[in-house]
């Protein structure tokens, strides 16, 4: 019996992926996202930033435009200003680009944005702070293909897409010494070339940007949030109620 459960033990062990140790330590460490979920002007804003900015490489094909009633836009302005892929309302949100063309551009197609603020959550934190941090550590890589590089995930096949918004930056790095070998350790930005926005109204711009990527991943999380806490309120007291019911009909039991 030891024989098998060993042998069962390496077999499931054999199937494991097998993680480089190095790959917990790529990039830097992510800041956290201001939470804007329930900042409708804000997740507005974010809805804005995506379909200018991102939807014409990624899709969000399980998100349709008629939703983003529920952040409070009408049916109008959502056909006034966001339907730049579509003509109907009840479509969902397809990218503009070719699917072929982004292939032979990026060497793969963009990954579908839906449900990115779920799915990248990690070691760092939650996909929210992945995507914060990501969406603010771009710089300029004349080595790489798109002519830009990431810190939060580098050698990033993706250009970056709101550096007119941004300007450009060059990472500033502090060589230091540790247990006998010279690293570099990142120490801050310098402005290369300035964006239409300050660095805080571009730190903003992209907490709502990540903010409305929240809400696409899961458009009901706060009405699940609320009413999870009614059911657990309601569960507490009528434990109470058949705590003592209980003890009304055993009461004369002996």
């Amino acid at each position: 019996m030891k024989k098998l459960l060993l042998s069962l033990a390496l077999s499931v062990a054999a199937l494991l992926p097998v993680v480089p140790a190095q790959a917990a330590t790529e990039g830097i460490a992510w800041d956290k996202a201001p939470d804007v979920t329930n900042d409708l002007p804000a997740l507005q804003t974010g809805a804005k930033l995506f379909v200018n900015y991102c939807l014409g490489c990624h899709s969000a094909a399980y998100m349709r435009y008629n939703r983003l009633r529920d952040i409070g836009l009408t049916e109008q302005q959502i056909k006034d200003n966001l339907l730049f892929t579509t003509d109907k309302v009840g479509d969902t949100m397809k990218a503009a680009i070719d699917a072929k063309q982004a292939k032979d551009w990026f060497g793969a197609n963009p990954p579908d944005l839906t449900l990115v603020a779920r799915s990248r959550a990690g070691h760092g934190g939650t996909g929210a702070d992945y995507l914060y941090t990501f969406l603010r550590t771009f710089y300029r890589d004349p080595n790489q293909a798109t002519g830009w590089n990431n810190l939060a995930f580098p050698n990033v096949g993706m250009p970056h897409a709101l550096w007119q918004l941004q300007g450009e930056r060059e990472p500033v790095f502090e060589k230091v010494s540790e247990h006998g070998h010279d690293v570099q350790v990142f120490k801050g930005w310098k402005q290369v070339s300035p964006g239409t926005m300050s660095p805080t109204e571009y730190d903003a711009a992209v907490a709502s940007l990540v903010g409305y990527l929240q809400w696409m991943a899961e458009p009901a999380q706060k009405t699940r949030v609320r009413v999870g806490v009614w059911v657990l309120l309601f569960l507490l007291g009528f434990t109470v109620i058949a705590w003592r019911l209980n003890a009304a009909f055993w009461k004369d039991v002996k």
